[in-house]
């Protein structure tokens, strides 16, 4: 167990812990990273390393910043924090955190609130849906916490720091550390004269956190035990010079304030925990914060070349995957498998079986990679589980967009689009992986014109004996009554006046066919596409195909 942090800032200040030499910092700085120096996973037994016992009531937050478009490792987060929530019979808590104006925009603010309502990921106090912990914008909470920076600083567990940059890079290159070493405490002890004499110069000061001089550990709910070393972590600055606080503060103390209790992130916010956990301490002798919450920091999500996938990279762009027809449930049950399993050897399920297996304490630690491939297949198992009512109206959106019917809501469609769109769902729903591929699916079924140009793909498929071929079907074809326009019948007058009587072989007899159906060479199954499209079309497509060979 490592010792416990520091009850008051007057300890912390004391020259018996040594708090009067200059603080050591670490290589990076104040950035969001920590050396495997000076973090350490404690290796335990399975039985040795239990994981902390949730709370009674969860708490759990979603709380991104509006900086670009929705990612795949924001929705990630996003869904364990509701699946979480969901399981427990907790509370989720969606806020914004909108205090950078240089990077902030209401376009992704708004992106944000899409995302998550095209998911199906709902929350219980909020945005939009408002509680008592309110505003939950950051941008609308500044009086907050210029209140409680002053609390901090009054009590001694903040103090004003007026080291530039260009010093702390010069002392460290005096002391004959690396200039990017990080700030070395040195304004830790200042007299009230030499800071009226920094006033005097113009500076204004920046707060920093006073951290202990002492071993910082905490059990990861998904890593286990995790130490931070004495004099890993710098005193951190949380309000600039300018006054403006930073995400150093706001986040821990809107933690505070709204009663999280469980804090589901991200690994590459490891770094930052061991100053959150002090800063919780201050903020709990303050009568603000009623404890420190329980860490579970979710594995990278990686990409192609086994990097972190960025969130500019194109797989990772949340519109990308829904422009391409991934349905929610698809998308979703994907999402979930980074870094998390509902049972071995086993890939498909819905939400709700997800939320009656879900313990975060069963994410795993490594990285999980994002695998496109695998994305696709489950989204295709999905889209097979959904009623074909349903399929065809979220189908609907891309087949206008694609230019394949008049409307993009059911409803709105012709009658003669109804009627083909149900007649093709049986025929197309089982071979779809994305709703994206739809359009090229039923765009033959659905267009009335009488010559279709073949897809390059397909114009490569067709042998010399394509011209014969057409001829065979179109005779046959013409003296098949109307009465008997069926898919069976039609099977049977093919099959027999070209593979039994002309002898082709069945790839050869129906792939002309095919082509001139559709125009591709991928598309629904043929003589079912026969029937719906009717008798008249069907023969002008097979004549309108021979006349352009």
């Amino acid at each position: 167990m490592s010792r416990p942090l520091a009850p008051s800032p007057l300890a912390l200040a004391s020259p018996e812990n040594g708090s009067t030499k200059p603080f050591p910092g670490h290589r990076n700085g104040l950035a969001e990273f920590c050396p495997r120096a000076v973090l350490k996973w404690v290796l335990m037994t399975d039985a040795e390393n239990t994981k902390p016992e949730l709370p009674a009531n969860v708490r759990v937050r979603f709380c991104p910043s509006p900086t670009g478009t929705p990612h795949v490792g924001m929705v990630r987060t996003a869904l364990f924090n509701w699946a979480e929530a969901r399981a427990t019979g907790g509370k989720l808590i969606f806020r914004i955190e909108d205090t950078d104006a240089a990077r902030d925009s209401e376009e992704s603010y708004n992106q944000i609130l899409e995302a998550l309502r095209w998911l199906g990921i709902d929350w219980d106090e909020g945005i939009d849906v408002g509680g008592p912990h309110g505003p939950y914008r950051q941008s609308e909470r500044t009086d907050i916490y210029k209140d409680v920076a002053a609390k901090l600083l009054e009590a001694g567990y903040a103090y004003e720091s007026f080291s530039t940059p260009e010093e702390i890079k010069e002392r460290n290159i005096a002391a004959g550390r690396p200039a990017e070493f990080g700030y070395d405490g040195y304004d830790r002890d200042l007299t009230e004269e030499q800071k009226a004499a920094f006033r005097a110069e113009g500076r204004k000061p920046a707060l920093r956190i006073r951290m202990p001089d002492e071993d910082i550990a905490f059990d990861d709910l998904i890593r286990g035990r995790i130490e931070f070393k004495a004099g890993s972590v710098p005193d951190y600055v949380i309000v600039r010079p300018n006054g403006d606080a930073l995400y150093t503060l706001t986040n821990p103390v809107d933690d505070a304030m709204m009663d999280i209790n469980v804090v589901l992130r991200g690994e590459d916010l490891l770094s930052s925990t061991p100053r959150q956990i002090v800063l919780y301490r201050y903020l709990e002798a303050l009568g603000i914060a009623k404890t420190t919450p329980l860490f579970g920091h979710m594995p990278y999500v990686m990409g192609q070349g086994n990097k972190k996938l960025s969130k500019r990279d194109p797989e990772s762009n949340l519109f990308n995957h829904r422009d391409a027809g991934f349905i929610r449930e698809g998308l979703l049950n994907y999402l979930a498998l980074l870094g998390w399993s509902i049972a071995p050897d086993r890939d498909v399920f819905t939400m709700d079986e997800m939320i009656a297996k879900f313990d975060v304490r069963d994410v795993k630690a490594n990285p999980a990679r994002f695998d496109l491939d695998k994305a696709i297949s489950i989204n295709a198992e999905h889209i097979r589980m959904l009623d074909p009512a349903d399929f065809l109206r979220r189908s609907v959106p891309y087949l206008k967009r694609d230019g394949v019917v008049s409307a993009d809501d059911w409803d709105a469609l012709t009658a003669r689009e109804q009627e083909i769109l149900t007649a093709a769902a049986p025929l197309v729903q089982p071979r779809v992986r994305l709703l994206g591929e739809v359009a090229g699916m039923v765009g033959s079924l659905l267009s009335t014109e009488e010559y279709l140009e073949p897809a390059d793909d397909a114009r490569k498929q067709l042998k010399d004996s394509a011209g014969e071929v057409l001829d065979a079907a179109i005779a046959a074809l013409e003296g098949v009554d109307e009465a008997d326009w069926k898919t069976d019948h039609l099977h049977e007058t093919l099959n027999k006046a070209l593979v039994e009587d002309g002898g082709y072989k069945p790839r050869l007899a129906f792939g002309p066919v095919r082509v001139a159906m559709s125009g591709r060479r991928v598309s629904p199954p043929l003589f079912e596409s026969m029937e719906i499209v009717g008798k008249p079309l069907t023969v002008a497509r097979l004549k309108g195909l021979r006349a352009h060979l």
